[in-house]
């Protein structure tokens, strides 16, 4: 796990790489991953353990650690932007509607 800040974490998808803060004892091991439905997204640029993972087909992401919405740093807001733009794609299906 990581404990504090300072963690530089690499965004696969956009080849971003941020600085952020973190508190977490456990990590995904990349081996235990279904890469048939689950895509590694975020990496730990010290030690190269997964950080952030996404699901192929379903509207399912996820970072593991602190992507500062506000006050602070603002590197990691195209996450918040990523959730709202699947919130509002997700919204307008009927079959959420009625949720």
């Amino acid at each position: 796990g990581h404990r504090g800040a300072n963690q530089p974490v690499k965004d696969l998808l956009t080849n971003k790489d941020y600085i952020t803060s973190q508190n977490h004892g456990y990590a995904v091991e990349e081996e235990s991953i279904d890469k048939d439905k689950i895509t590694v997204t975020h990496i730990n640029l010290n030690d190269g353990t997964v950080e952030g993972i996404m699901h192929k087909f379903l509207p399912v992401f996820s970072v593991q650690y602190h992507p500062e919405a506000c006050p602070g740093p603002r590197d990691s807001t195209d996450i918040f932007d990523k959730f709202m733009d699947i919130v509002m794609v997700y919204k307008r299906r009927s079959y959420f509607a009625e949720v």
